[in-house]
């Protein structure tokens, strides 16, 4: 999993072009701190550009990225997880701060003693996909996100998400069915990246207009010197 350092700032010219219109994509996965915080950063950002450019419509494309694809379907113990990963409590401890401070900068409270499986996410992304339909997707994703990091709750436990999709408005049979056959498809064995963007290496990734892209969680500031980059006057 990728941790990206909040201070180092790169803005990347993907392309060239014109439109009235802004399309952002952002590229996200549920157990990365990173995307939460950049997309709290990403609608300040938004706020504020439709202040200074109300005559531009926005356009949000959310673009699920797995990072750990292999986890087991029933997820792995959580912080057993990151202290092998990061090789010793210290370090650990010293990463949550640095990602506790970008939190709190962007309102965000993070619960990580709460939290006790880290999930496979390949259930709540489909999940997302199934809102999309229903115009529940915004919601969805930002009720994932609270239950995960704030609130402890294993997001890969289908009951879960069950809840949760019905606290957002998702009709309940049709959730229902859909969890089910997402349960029957999903491959415990898969190594592949859920509708992975091979030159995406890591999230959070926003795209700009096709135009430009910010690899990391960035300021609100960062955004909208983006955005307004890749808008025409």
């Amino acid at each position: 999993m990728n941790f990206f350092d909040v201070s180092e700032i790169r803005l990347e010219s993907k392309a060239t072009g014109e439109d009235r219109s802004l399309t952002i994509e952002i590229y996200f996965d549920f157990i990365c701190p990173w995307c939460l915080i950049g997309k709290r950063n990403l609608e300040t950002a938004m706020r504020r550009f439709a202040a200074l450019r109300p005559e531009v419509p926005l356009n949000l494309l959310w673009r699920s990225r797995e990072l750990l694809p292999s986890t087991p379907l029933d997820g792995m113990p959580y912080q057993a997880f990151y202290l092998d990963r990061l090789g010793s409590a210290e370090a650990v401890a010293a990463r949550r701060a640095k990602v506790q401070r970008a939190g709190r900068d962007a309102g965000i409270e993070f619960a990580f003693d709460g939290i006790e499986v880290l999930p496979n996410t390949a259930a709540a992304h489909n999940l997302v996909a199934f809102a999309a339909s229903r115009s529940q997707r915004a919601l969805l994703i930002e009720r994932l996100f609270v239950a995960y990091f704030i609130e402890g709750k294993d997001i890969g436990d289908w009951q879960v998400l069950e809840q949760l999709g019905l606290e957002c408005g998702l009709e309940g049979q049709g959730l229902a069915d859909h969890l089910a056959e997402s349960r029957r498809l999903a491959d415990p064995d898969s190594q592949r990246s859920l509708r992975a963007d091979h030159h995406v290496s890591g999230v959070p990734y926003f795209v700009f207009n096709g135009m430009y892209a910010l690899s990391g969680a960035y300021s609100a500031e960062m955004m909208i010197e983006a955005m307004l980059l890749a808008v025409p006057d």
